[in-house]
């Protein structure tokens, strides 16, 4: 007898491609700048407790919601811009893999859901944050990316948030050597990110118009500012009143980190830092290191 084919399986076939593009443009990978959010209760030595833990996972889901949600209407917005970038052509909204309307209806229900989700925390400073950062990232969207320097500050303020939702998930005091050192990290990753852009223009057209206001050179020097600053803070903090050597070792990965991302933003790669993350195999064997140093420092007595 002949195989018989059921009709509702192109139908099936389709939704679940659409399904998989619709994922893909809420850009999981970049969900990786929210392990920030574990970096606080990490250094205060609560992550390893279900409370802590709890709250920091808490604060994970609400900003992935929340990021998957901006990242859909940024691309709406943007997508006539995207189909005339070389890279972010393929991105699903751009390809036509996901309409524009779907796009605005499930970000803006991600969006709501995010500060929802957050309150589970019991603490309504957690949903006031995830909101702040909603605020802050729409601001830039719409606002801010237009502004000289301001736009480098709004997006690595977007990271500052996120450290500062970890430490209110799990209620946990934000000393000033942790915001200083996320603060400079923070700038000089999106520093050599416009850096990075700018090179790969070539200085002719760009669909970030905001680029044609810098020069390689004062990108650069912002990029290697925060660097310096930020080596400088975490070696007084590391050295500071730490017992043990562990916190004082772990300047060496840390270090190591920060040379290794100038290096390659001078190669001319750093459009996505989150890649760097997830290919770069020294970064990750540094990055590696500075976790296990700073975990015997913080939970071996």
């Amino acid at each position: 007898m002949p195989e018989h084919t059921s009709p509702d399986a192109p139908e099936t076939g389709v939704r679940s491609l659409s399904l998989v593009a619709l994922v893909r443009a809420c850009r999981p990978r970049q969900w990786l700048k929210n392990a920030l959010v574990f970096a606080a209760p990490a250094a205060a030595g609560v992550l390893g407790t279900v409370q802590g833990l709890l709250g920091a996972l808490i604060a994970f889901v609400a900003f992935c919601l929340a990021a998957g949600g901006t990242y859909l209407l940024n691309d709406a917005a943007d997508v006539e811009a995207d189909r005339r970038h070389p890279r972010k052509r393929h991105r699903p909204i751009a390809a036509g893999l996901v309409s524009v309307r779907l796009a605005w209806i499930v970000g803006a229900l991600l969006v709501v859901l995010a500060p929802v989700f957050a309150a589970l925390s019991g603490d309504w400073r957690l949903p006031a944050v995830v909101v702040g950062y909603l605020v802050l990232t729409f601001a830039y969207t719409y606002w801010l990316k237009h502004e000289v320097v301001v736009d480098l500050v709004a997006v690595a303020g977007c990271h500052v948030i996120r450290a500062f939702a970890g430490a209110v998930a799990v209620d946990v005091p934000v000393t000033s050597w942790f915001l200083v050192v996320i603060s400079l990290g923070s700038l000089q990753l999106v520093a050599g990110k416009r850096e990075a852009e700018l090179r790969a223009a070539g200085g002719g057209n760009s669909t970030r118009a905001i680029l044609a206001a810098y020069t390689p050179g004062y990108l650069s020097g912002v990029r290697m500012m925060s660097s310096g600053a930020m080596i400088v803070t975490y070696c007084l903090w590391a050295l500071n009143d730490h017992p043990g050597p562990f916190y004082g070792i772990s300047i060496v990965p840390f270090l190591l980190i920060v040379l290794r991302h100038n290096l390659l933003v001078d190669r001319g790669v750093g459009e996505e830092p989150e890649e760097l993350a997830l290919r770069d195999r020294p970064t990750q064997v540094f990055v590696a290191l500075l976790l296990v140093a700073l975990a015997f420092g913080i939970y071996l007595p």
